[in-house]
């Protein structure tokens, strides 16, 4: 493993992005203000410094930069793979505070972004993803914990080419599986249908998680 970069590493506006960003929370504004990456040129996965430079970040691009940021402040680099059963995972920030866990995310969809750190286990953690995650496709199979200090010199923090190693990192990492009951599944479905039928664009924000969710 490899030790976070000292100050020399970073430009001038990347330092003070970190020096001003000191807490999860405030990191989970500054992405939240961020254009969500739709990859319409094809697609990217950014370094912290990408992300930086283009004012855009997808769901790992943006907990890479999480991490990026928070490690400065004496946080570990881990992050959750969320696997879902139609191969369009999610990927987080996480993060403990007195023994809890919370999260740093962004996506198209509120529901999908962080959490207050409240939850005991990562299980519970990743459970709170499921209701929200489902849409027309979606559903969350399985969990699994990445530390990218074991990317070793892998500079997913500063290069300007795409960083795919990190994709394949999470790809292969261990997975607990998340089983949920079907009944459950088709009524969050049905829900989700009927919400996009009235409401063609918008969020869905009428969940029992809403109150842990940190925008």
């Amino acid at each position: 493993m490899t030790e976070r970069p000292g100050r020399d590493a970073y430009t001038a506006r990347e330092w003070r992005l970190i020096e001003s960003h000191r807490t999860p929370a405030a990191v989970q504004g500054y992405l939240t203000r961020l254009r969500y990456n739709r990859e319409l040129c094809g697609g990217t996965l950014r370094s912290f410094r990408g992300v930086v430079r283009t004012g855009e970040a997808h769901c790992l691009e943006a907990a890479l930069t999480a991490a990026a940021i928070l490690e400065q402040h004496d946080r570990p680099p881990l992050v959750l793979s969320l696997e879902s059963q139609d191969k369009l995972d999610h990927v987080l920030y996480v993060f403990r505070e007195r023994g809890r866990w919370g999260a740093v995310a962004r996506s198209r969809d509120l529901g999908l972004h962080g959490r207050l750190p409240v939850f005991r286990s990562l299980r519970d953690l990743a459970w709170s993803y499921f209701d929200t995650y489902v849409d027309h496709s979606g559903r969350i199979t399985g969990y699994g914990l990445g530390d990218l200090r074991e990317l070793g010199n892998y500079d997913w923090r500063f290069s300007e080419k795409n960083v795919w190693k990190v994709e394949r990192y999470l790809q292969e990492i261990p997975h607990a599986g998340l089983k949920s009951s079907d009944r459950r599944y088709r009524r969050l479905l049905a829900r989700y249908k009927e919400f996009r039928r009235a409401h063609p664009t918008g969020h869905l924000e009428d969940y029992a998680t809403r109150g842990v969710w940190m925008l």
